[in-house]
């Protein structure tokens, strides 16, 4: 990256108010937009997460609408944008390139360029000493916290000498986590083009390597599935793909079922904060041995496919080491010849059907049962395995570059509080 960082005990640095650096703060209208299949884009609070603007999910609004909700303030690149409420406190900086227009709960910062550099401003607002101030809002609302204008624009901010070259290396750090992600984004278009080229198309290489159902492959009318599926091929179900394991929760009066240092145990919350990874390794707790027998956890091995069933459903992941799971899963360990990969994808394609099939009370869940229930179809052992073997590569380098990532952002998260209360500098 270029830099040097150097550690020191003092501190030389000092706070401005946060409305004293920018040229505005502007609120967002409170109100709902109208809402388009396509036109100008509307950036709303789950679009940021992490310091980062998401836009893999966008949502649209037309022209009209678009030009009134920019009328008290234009979003540009280099701004910065934080929600208020639902979630409150999450930031992001606009990128090159971007023209859009603010939902609602959500506050529109533009930074002065002659006070501070705008990415030093995201870091700074990402840091624990602003977000503990923003935390001053917590459970203010009726219903949710909400972060108050004034409060906002009284938020002292930490001036560090150097404040260009820290965020040049946080940035250095986060552009290199980009990078990662947008090359595993084209390693999982990779992956599932050739999987639905061989399993859904059903032109996966026949004799001489032609495709083997647009160059003439002979079809089957299979009754139980109504439709023509490759001849030697067979219908069957989800619970064909491997062993369908359950999970369960210790008892959490026990503090001795659960360690710092033992089985990774996953919820589906773990799952949702590890979405844009294929892999997972461990969850935010550990359950020791004595939990395992109180809950007759099984230990799932790694290659794993793991299927959130409930609170929320479908959520996916592939166990890249030894782990257990709560009661919130179905999880997929290989068997029959059909491996890690096969399953992910077959499952994977499978989610809208799973979800339709979700029934309870209280809250929607998808029984193993059910799961034995969706139909699908089985190719020969041969397909699978040369489809294994062909992706065998990509699934290897997301890994690398999943693991990588994770590493990179822990450096990162370690390095933003140093540097934020000056104990290192950048030289």
């Amino acid at each position: 990256m270029g830099n040097t960082i150097k550690t020191r005990k003092s501190f030389s640095g000092h706070a401005r108010k946060l409305q004293d650096l920018c040229i505005s703060i502007t609120d967002c209208h409170h109100s709902t937009p109208v809402w388009r299949d396509w036109g100008k884009i509307v950036v709303r609070n789950f679009n940021i997460k992490n310091g980062k603007l998401d836009l893999s999910s966008p949502s649209y609004t037309d022209e009209a609408t678009f030009n009134e909700r920019i009328s008290r303030a234009k979003p540009e690149p280099g701004d910065l944008i934080i929600t208020r409420e639902a979630p409150m406190g999450e930031v992001c900086i606009i990128p090159k390139g971007v023209e859009c227009c603010l939902g609602q709960r959500m506050v529109l910062i533009k930074p002065n360029p002659g006070k501070v550099n705008s990415q030093y401003l995201l870091y700074a607002m990402l840091s624990g000493f602003v977000q503990g101030q923003i935390n001053q809002s917590d459970k203010t609302g009726s219903i949710v916290s909400n972060l108050r204008i004034p409060l906002l624009k009284e938020l002292e901010i930490p001036l560090i000498e150097g404040a260009d070259k820290i965020a040049a290396v946080l940035s250095a750090l986060d552009a290199k986590i980009d990078c990662n992600n947008r090359i595993n984004a084209e390693l999982e278009a990779m992956a599932k083009t050739l999987y639905d080229y061989w399993f859904v198309q059903f032109d996966f290489p026949a004799a001489y390597g032609k495709p083997y159902k647009s160059s003439g492959g002979k079809m089957v009318f299979n009754a139980t599935l109504k439709r023509l599926i490759p001849e030697g091929w067979e219908d069957g179900t989800l619970d064909d793909l491997g062993q369908i394991v359950g999970g369960s929760t210790p008892s959490t009066e026990r503090l001795s079922n659960f360690t710092l240092k033992g089985t990774p145990w996953i919820t589906p919350y773990d799952l949702s904060g590890n979405q844009g990874n294929k892999f997972i390794t461990r969850g935010t707790q550990d359950v020791s041995d004595e939990g395992i027998k109180d809950a007759s956890l099984k230990k799932l091995p790694a290659g794993t496919v793991l299927l959130s069933s409930r609170a929320p459903i479908g959520y996916m992941a592939i166990a890249r080491t030894e782990l257990t799971t709560n009661q919130g899963f179905k999880s997929f360990i290989p068997v029959n010849g059909f491996s890690t990969a096969f399953i992910y994808y077959t499952v994977k394609g499978q989610l809208k059907t799973i979800t339709q099939y979700a029934s309870g009370s209280t809250f929607k869940e998808v029984s193993a049962g059910v799961l034995k229930t969706v139909k699908i179809v089985l190719p020969k052992s041969s397909v699978v395995a040369q489809f294994t073997e062909s992706v065998e590569s990509i699934f290897k380098r997301q890994d690398v570059l999943e693991q990588e990532n994770q590493q990179l952002a822990q450096l990162r998260d370690w390095l933003l509080p140093l540097l934020m209360n000056g104990q290192v500098t950048v030289a």
